[in-house]
């Protein structure tokens, strides 16, 4: 037949279809053997194979690798409280210019230092309610924002001054000659310190010297001398304290257990409320830092916790939580001029690492292989080289990394902003 000219089918008698030998398909493994199945490609795939195919399928696998790699990483991250790159090849292996990073950024030495900042309330500590002991009338009220000391009224009752004395026990009877207890020494010494009891012998016997200098203190108060202290005549604190709240009026009428007034140390606080899993920030002397309602931040430290406020509403649903008393370094002076009982801020401090060598949380990739880990792509000279790191805590985005090849002012690879 001529070139170019098609063969017209013969048909043949079906004994001679069966005669013919059939043909030979070749042995699996042996030269012209090839099995198709759509869509899928067996066995191993040369490197060279991988160059000559089109760049768009491989950069598709290796999106996915990089996926796939990066779920994994971020897992990881997550239990420690910071977000990982994806797959970063292995510690040591080179980069070629189109491997480089989308951004870098630089290794730096700083603080890392994880902190809680919650809101507070400048007062003054050991706030506490002061209340009549017997019935009257409020002929002088306390004075808000007054601070008083050893023997000055607080109020005065049916024209009678009630009078601050020192001491930790309350005045819980009237006292007289023939009386014992240890009321009495602090009577006595109260007595001494403000100049009536030069020479009185300090005991818990209430004789003839405790009453000769209890008349010589009712006179200079211009009150009958009758050598006996009333339940109402005397209030005992610990000290020095400042009138924070005026409880009753001019001309009120109280009676006993009614509150007058509410009084509290002198020295300056804030008090701030945390929740009940952040124990570890109330011990005692624990650091803190304080930003005053002025905007001046002192150092502070915590000196306790102390019972909620009690002047919410009854039937208001109080929030579970720990109030925490902060005193400022520095006392009185630090918040003289301050808003009492305006906003502050306190920031608790619960870790800190100083001096160490940080990177952005971004610039932390995690590392293939057995021993797998975590590392960094370092970009020098137009080409990256992946380092194996170790990483510590983690703050306001940044995380603390150490090793042998990492050093301060290294320009590192992160993920694009």
């Amino acid at each position: 037949m001529h070139a170019g000219q098609r063969r017209l089918p013969v048909h043949q008698p079906d004994h001679e279809r069966r005669q013919r030998p059939a043909r030979r398909r070749p042995e699996p493994g042996l030269p012209g053997h090839r099995r198709r199945v759509a869509g899928v490609r067996t066995g191993p795939r040369g490197v060279q194979g991988q160059a000559a195919r089109g760049s768009g399928r491989h950069a598709v696998r290796r999106g996915t690798a990089f996926r796939a790699c990066g779920a994994v990483a971020v897992v990881a991250a997550a239990a420690g409280g910071a977000w990982f790159l994806g797959d970063g090849g292995d510690a040591d292996a080179p980069g070629r210019g189109g491997d480089l990073p989308p951004a870098t950024a630089t290794v730096v030495r700083t603080d890392l230092v994880r902190a809680k900042t919650v809101d507070g309330t400048l007062d003054f500590a050991q706030r506490r309610p002061v209340k009549a002991a017997v019935d009257g009338t409020v002929t002088v009220a306390a004075v808000q924002g007054a601070s008083l000391s050893q023997g000055q009224a607080l109020y005065e009752l049916d024209d009678k001054p009630v009078t601050l004395l020192y001491g930790p026990a309350p005045m819980f009877r009237e006292m007289r000659v023939g009386d014992r207890g240890t009321d009495v020494p602090q009577l006595e010494r109260n007595l001494r310190d403000l100049g009536f009891g030069a020479g009185l012998y300090i005991d818990p016997r209430y004789d003839a010297d405790t009453e000769a200098a209890v008349k010589r203190w009712q006179k200079s108060l211009n009150r009958a001398p009758t050598g006996r202290v009333g339940r109402g005549d005397v209030v005992f604190q610990p000290g020095r304290v400042r009138v924070v709240a005026a409880d009753a009026a001019l001309a009120d009428q109280v009676g006993p257990g009614d509150p007058v007034l509410t009084v509290a140390s002198t020295k300056p606080v804030v008090r701030a409320e945390l929740e009940l899993g952040d124990g570890a920030l109330t011990a005692r002397d624990t650091k803190v830092e304080v930003t005053l309602p002025s905007g001046r931040t002192v150092p502070g430290r915590v000196d306790g916790t102390v019972r909620p406020d009690t002047s919410a509403a009854e039937g208001d649903a109080a929030e579970e939580g720990i109030t925490v008393e902060v005193v400022l370094d520095g006392g009185s002076a630090v918040a003289s001029g301050e808003d009492t009982r305006a906003s502050a801020s306190v920031e608790f401090v619960s870790e800190a690492h100083k001096d160490v060598l940080a990177v952005p949380v971004e610039a932390v990739i995690a590392l293939r292989g057995a021993d797998g880990g975590y590392g960094l792509q370092v970009v020098r000279d137009g080409t990256s080289t992946v380092v194996r790191v170790e990483t510590g805590m983690t703050a306001d985005g940044q995380i603390e990394v150490s090793g042998p090849d990492v050093r301060e002012g290294m320009r590192v690879g992160v993920a694009k902003p």
